[in-house]
């Protein structure tokens, strides 16, 4: 077992490890306008990114983003997961298909895509114009509402996926039993499908969280200059400021909160699960 194990180790080792521990040793480094970089050990960067107010509010914009849209994504992805796993036959997959054909595009076109939609000669401006609702065309573009509809629309197959697997395993027959018993559709659906479906619920709003606290491309495009998340932030100290240790204690920063919440939600998730499998076995 070890030796099939240790091929898959040493990729991963090499591949993900090895340039985190790279970049974790540029964070601590000295950040030089004429050097770009100079070796140090020092924890003056992460110091400067947490009393930062500009870098606190970018923080707290991105984690607003993330837990809105994550919270947005469960809600749309439940009803299409539920339906997508109880269908049965040959449209299962086509179905299944059209789920997963948006991943086969990427973000930035899908951004433009939102672009072409939002603009104030976009598709929505136009059509409520023609239709005289409005006088202007409304400024539905570089605000917070955009950016949380082009990352929702990244993300969503994800959540679908996800939930649909989970859902799919869950005998149909304890709905019916249940419905048999006098209990509503709302009531079925509380009592029910969500508490055995919460190891998806929390799966899926993991793996959502993560991309949305890294999302790039629609906080760039949809978002406006004015528009600041992390990720961007990251970029910009590594590419257009060129200070790298300042940008790879940002990354990390990133990372570690990252990393807290969706531990610190999915034990929650975890915690709330196993205590209701244990009231029902008693």
């Amino acid at each position: 077992m070890a030796a099939l194990v240790l091929p898959a180790g040493l990729l991963v080792t090499l591949l993900l490890v090895a340039p985190m521990l790279l970049l974790f040793r540029i964070s601590l480094n000295e950040y030089s306008p004429t050097e770009m970089m100079v070796e140090a050990t020092t924890a003056a960067n992460y110091l400067r990114a947490v009393a930062d107010p500009y870098y606190r509010s970018v923080l707290g914009t991105t984690l607003a983003v993330a837990t809105g849209s994550t919270l947005l994504a469960l809600v749309l992805g439940f009803p299409a997961a539920y339906w997508l796993a109880r269908m049965q036959g040959r449209w299962k997959s086509l179905a299944t298909i059209l789920v997963l054909f948006p991943l086969l595009v990427g973000n930035v076109v899908r951004a433009a895509g939102w672009l072409a939609l939002l603009g104030n000669g976009g598709a929505i401006n136009a059509a409520l114009l023609g239709l005289g609702l409005v006088a202007a065309p409304l400024p539905l573009l570089y605000n917070t509402g955009a950016v949380v509809a082009g990352i929702v629309a990244v993300v969503l197959p994800y959540m679908v996926l996800t939930l649909s697997a989970i859902i799919e395993s869950i005998p149909r027959q304890t709905e019916e039993a249940a419905s048999n018993l006098g209990a509503r559709p709302m009531t079925v659906f509380r009592r029910v499908v969500l508490p055995l479906a919460l190891p998806g619920v929390a799966a899926g709003s993991v793996l959502v969280f993560v991309l949305c606290m890294n999302t790039y491309a629609s906080a760039v495009l949809l978002g406006g200059p004015r528009f600041k998340m992390m990720a961007p932030a990251v970029y910009d100290q590594f590419v257009r400021g060129n200070n790298w240790p300042f940008g790879a204690a940002l990354a990390f920063i990133l990372l570690g909160i990252t990393l807290v919440l969706t531990v610190a939600g999915s034990a929650v998730l975890g915690r709330r699960y196993r205590r209701r499998e244990t009231e029902e076995r008693a």
